[in-house]
């Protein structure tokens, strides 16, 4: 059974935009390019249609994806900025470090320019879900303890 992940609306339009871009006007580029390559000749020794080929394998991938995550996602109207939940972002300091770092909390998909995001279902992600600010939370990540505090939730 496919994740649910948690979008927002603006996120699923540009996922939906994409998509109906990729099945569109991508499939017919892709179509003309793998045409084009194999007028070439030979194609054990062709390039062009190698490499024509490995993008439109890449472009399916990336079409399957969006299905997958438009069908199974839950779209996130309000952000609640008391715990850590899809759509806020979260301050953290890990133990024994000063600076405080900020995460998106949700789908690498809701990515933006400047902030990193953190995966619910990853291991730093798991812990810190449901978390409030002021508390501490520890993860396991590469044989290692951390333990990071929650310095503040903003929707």
């Amino acid at each position: 059974m496919p994740e649910i992940q948690h979008i927002s609306a603006e996120t699923r339009d540009r996922l939906q935009a994409e998509l109906t871009d990729l099945t569109g006007r991508g499939r017919i580029d892709i179509a003309a390019q793998i045409e084009t390559a194999r007028l070439l000749g030979d194609l054990s020794e062709n390039g062009d249609y190698h490499a024509a080929k490995e993008e439109q394998g890449k472009m399916e991938g990336r079409i399957m994806r969006l299905k997958s995550i438009l069908e199974n996602c839950e779209i996130v109207e309000e952000f609640d900025d008391s715990t850590v939940s899809p759509g806020v972002v979260v301050s953290i300091r890990f133990e024994g470090d000063d600076e405080v770092e900020q995460y998106l909390f949700g789908s690498i998909e809701e990515r933006r320019t400047g902030i990193e995001i953190v995966s619910p279902g990853s291991p730093m992600g798991r812990a810190l879900e449901g978390g409030r600010a002021g508390q501490t939370v520890t993860y396991e990540a590469n044989g290692n303890e951390l333990s990071i505090k929650i310095v503040a939730i903003e929707a």
